[in-house]
């Protein structure tokens, strides 16, 4: 029998909220783990790749809003994730979704999204209205909020309003050093291969050290594949140390923050690994270091680039190239001195999407060319780094493409 209590239009206690620092309240239902925190709000167009984006390091000190409905039906598995120590779970702090989290349905599943939410210690609400939100951050940029899951549907909802107001935001925060590894190590796992997983480069042809900023680890994967020995060494080392160990070339990863609080101490090092002529390549922060250390500016971008669907195009081949992207901060193009080389523009907005030193083998991009929305079409970045590095040597070049 149906009664008054058991209607269908019986509206469900919310479990979750999403309060920005405007006083705005969104409620939905929780998912994932329990208790608030405060992040800057972003949303992110990709339609999958979801385990991956919520452990990219660049994405600390977050909250994504999925803008495609149906997230989680993939499952999770333990090899789709991008941070380096799985442990310090660097990456996103909180999701926003439209729809609740549906059963896995892949082969490669081993466990429900929400559970791995759980373990990540990762807040989430769904039943939002994501076309609104994101909507709202176009409009009015990305908004720092507070996201808090009870399971009692209990809040302090004046509280909530109180930290999402008080929270200084992402400028002068410097993520990095927050989410590098501590300590230097090494690493030999090459790409994941259908129906074979991920190999093992034991044959190194070259030596590469890559400065973690929040490295992602299918680029050390990529750089693996193309026969590097790869070293992964802390955000704040110095450039005698990295010099000491005799690379070949040196990688500026990806990262989190505001590239100009990272750039005290990255800058200095950067700026004496210059005085050398190792190849250099950069990607997201590590582009925007570089930009940093040649004299350029970074500034606030007002929604930030998140997705895997952004066109850019690369001057130096005059093609067009679908990429993922993951910024809040970028280059400023007009800030770059003589000399440099605006190699890479987003035909979203023209903002500026990589960079190269004239009669140097010195170059970064800001998209991230690792994570296959092409799937492969930056996939040559690398093989150009590795062909600066055999070029040094004397080396015959790789095919780019």
């Amino acid at each position: 029998m149906t009664t008054m209590a058991t209607a269908p239009w019986t509206t469900e206690k919310p479990t979750a909220l999403l309060v920005l620092a405007d006083g705005t309240v969104i409620e939905g239902r929780g998912l994932g783990a329990t208790g608030s925190t405060v992040a800057e709000v972003c949303f992110n167009t990709s339609l999958t790749g979801y385990q991956e984006i919520m452990t990219d390091p660049s994405y600390a000190g977050q909250i994504v809003t999925f803008t495609f409905p149906h997230i989680g039906n993939v499952g999770t598995n333990e090899e789709d994730i991008e941070d380096l120590n799985p442990a310090a779970r660097a990456g996103a702090v909180g999701a926003v979704f439209k729809a609740a989290i549906t059963d896995p349905s892949n082969y490669r599943a081993h466990a429900h999204f929400d559970q791995w939410l759980k373990r990540r210690g990762i807040i989430a609400i769904s039943g939002v209205d994501t076309r609104a939100l994101t909507a709202a951050i176009r409009r009015n940029g990305a908004p720092n909020a507070a996201i808090a899951y009870s399971p009692d549907g209990k809040f302090d909802v004046e509280d909530l309003k109180r930290q999402a107001a008080a929270w200084s935001g992402l400028v002068g925060l410097d993520l990095a050093k927050e989410v590098t590894s501590g300590q230097t190590s090494s690493w030999n796992e090459t790409p994941w291969a259908w129906n074979e997983g991920y190999g093992e480069q034991d044959a190194p042809t070259m030596h590469v050290v890559a400065v973690d900023y929040g490295v992602k680890r299918n680029i050390l994967r990529l750089l693996a594949g193309l026969g590097a020995k790869v070293t992964v060494v802390p955000a704040t080392t110095s450039a005698d140390d990295i010099l000491a160990m005799q690379p070949d070339g040196v990688f500026l990863s990806n990262g989190p923050g505001d590239p100009e609080a990272t750039g005290e101490y990255a800058v200095p090092v950067i700026q004496n690994l210059l005085k050398t002529d190792l190849p250099i390549f950069g990607i997201c922060l590590g582009h925007q270091m570089l930009a940093l250390a040649v004299g350029g500016k970074t500034e606030k971008m007002h929604q930030g680039h998140h997705g895997a669907n952004h066109p850019v195009k690369d001057h130096t081949t005059g093609k067009v190239e679908i990429v993922s992207m993951n910024h809040g901060f970028a280059v400023d193009s007009k800030s770059l001195p003589e000399g440099i080389e605006e190699t890479h523009i987003s035909l979203f907005d023209g903002s500026n999407c990589g960079l190269a030193i004239t009669g140097k083998p010195v170059f970064s991009v800001q998209h991230h060319p690792e994570a296959s929305p092409g799937p492969q079409d930056s996939h040559y970045l690398f093989r150009r780094f590795a062909n600066l590095i055999r070029a040094r040597r004397g080396e015959p070049a790789l095919a780019e493409r």
